[in-house]
């Protein structure tokens, strides 16, 4: 970064054979995060969901701008929010290069800026019909979260963690730069993101309930009949959602074991278009919504 905050604009030098990966998010009070969690989760949670959006594009991070609306100047929560926020940007090596403040209902708009070698951005509309469909981590645990977290907003177990402090998978999306055919972090839930992969790719494909990857914690905390909802609709995991010609299946199980993440071969992509849900080998309708919807 050649010029930082304190000017009306920062100047940020991009490398030679490198191509800037620029993406932005609003998250307002009680619609994308709680206004009663304590301010370091709020901050926590709004920019690790921007991070991965680079994770998802196989992207490293580089710099983030900040633009905060608060209802006044709150000192304790000013600080809070700093110290979450300083805590996150040097857990993932991201500058902060400007942005700015204003008084109104809480609301948080971030982007943020990474950087990919030319050419090999992961985008969502080259999935290619018999191509493995992946899944990271487990599905449904930040909706468990949420709800964990609205009957005590301070909670700190696993479930609300996975809501207020999710993961993005930035080795995970470096790594896929020049394997995946077709890439998306999972934010408002896994049919309907991987329904963007599938219109944009124009192919249909299969998933096999029985394979989707559910925590030991959703399992013990959330009743057998809601955890598969919450795994396909639930949304906010955050997860990377990809597809891989069936020749990396070995070099994903390696990856998978190096850095203990959990990766799940969930699906497979056909020519038929539509997405087609199963359970041990019969049809399953899929459900009235998909996923979260913004309007």
């Amino acid at each position: 970064m050649a010029l930082g905050p304190g000017d009306d604009a920062a100047v940020l030098d991009v490398p030679a054979g490198q191509q800037l990966v620029v993406s932005a998010d609003t998250l307002v009070a009680d619609v994308h995060f709680l206004a009663a969690m304590p301010p370091q989760h709020i901050a926590q949670r709004c920019l690790a969901a921007n991070l991965s959006d680079l994770a998802a594009m196989g992207a490293k991070p580089a710099w983030f701008t900040l633009c905060l609306t608060i209802p006044d100047a709150d000192k304790a929560f000013l600080q809070g929010f700093s110290d979450g926020l300083v805590q996150m940007a040097q857990e993932y090596k991201i500058a902060l290069a400007g942005g700015d403040t204003t008084r109104g209902p809480l609301a948080i708009s971030m982007q943020v800026m990474g950087l990919v070698p030319t050419g090999m951005a992961l985008q969502r509309s080259g999935a290619h019909v018999d191509d493995d469909i992946y899944v990271s981590g487990y599905m449904g645990d930040a909706a468990a979260g949420l709800a964990c977290l609205r009957h005590t907003v301070t909670d700190t177990s696993y479930l609300a963690q996975r809501f207020f402090n999710p993961t993005p998978r930035l080795s995970l999306g470096q790594w896929l730069r020049d394997k995946a055919t077709a890439a998306i972090d999972i934010s408002d839930g896994l049919l309907q993101d991987l329904g963007h992969i599938l219109a944009q790719s124009q192919v249909g494909a299969s998933l096999n309930l029985e394979h989707l990857p559910l925590s030991p914690q959703l399992c013990n905390k959330v009743p057998a009949s809601q955890q598969e909802m919450l795994a396909l609709t639930g949304g906010e995991d955050f997860e990377l959602c990809f597809t891989l010609p069936q020749i990396w299946r070995q070099q994903v199980q390696d990856f998978s074991r190096q850095y203990s993440l959990p990766i799940t071969r969930v699906g497979t992509i056909e020519s038929a278009k539509g997405l087609r849900l199963s359970r041990q080998g019969q049809p399953v309708s899929l459900p009235e919504s998909l996923g979260w919807q913004h309007f």
